[in-house]
């Protein structure tokens, strides 16, 4: 048996991943109600393993290294991600990291990732992680797309479409639930067109 592996995203309306300029975070930062953030708490109540790259590893090492104990970097959700295991994906970064119970695994993506997929006892996800994540959808090995909408339109601002340079996919709809009355969230199960 295989572990599923999901692919964690937010995006702006539009599909932008990430924001300019740096520090404005145009989705989630000012539009996290208190369902989203209960929904996200609870998408991270069961044991998983997350899987990143080194560019969105970074990030949130940065990201969360420069916040104070009441900022809304420091959300429960996320302080529950951070404290489970954690494979990243890297041929630049070398332990120890800033980041309880990670661990630095080098090769590429698709052969890490087929990997853990079959040694894995529990499931697999990964929040951010673009270029990683649409290699890995290109390989077949995404089960599902968790994508949380933002009630933003980022064409000015946006600095990384998510689905860029992707492959062609359909995509068949899991979930959907609006929360705080104004964000998306829909899960689907992508294979590969034609």
């Amino acid at each position: 048996m295989t572990a599923t592996y999901t692919w964690d995203v937010f995006a702006s309306l539009d599909g932008y991943g990430s924001y300019g300029p740096p520090g404005d975070w145009g989705g989630y930062w000012g539009k996290q109600g208190p369902e989203l953030l209960d929904h996200r708490l609870a998408s991270f109540e069961h044991e998983q393993r997350m899987v990143f790259g080194a560019t969105t590893f970074r990030e949130f090492v940065a990201m969360l290294s420069g916040a104070g104990p009441d900022d809304d970097v420091k959300d429960p959700w996320v302080t529950r991600m951070v404290n489970m295991p954690a494979v990243v994906v890297s041929s630049t970064l070398s332990p120890p990291l800033d980041w309880p119970n990670a661990t630095v695994v080098r090769g590429d993506a698709v052969d890490v990732v087929a990997r853990l997929k079959v040694e894995s006892e529990v499931p697999l996800r990964s929040h951010g992680s673009l270029s990683m994540n649409r290699a890995l959808m290109a390989a077949g090995l995404v089960d599902r797309i968790q994508l949380t909408i933002f009630p933003v339109i980022t064409g000015q601002a946006g600095l990384a479409p998510i689905f860029r340079g992707a492959e062609d996919f359909d995509l068949e709809l899991l979930e959907s639930q609006t929360l705080d009355g104004r964000t998306q969230e829909l899960v689907y199960r992508p294979t590969r067109h034609g």
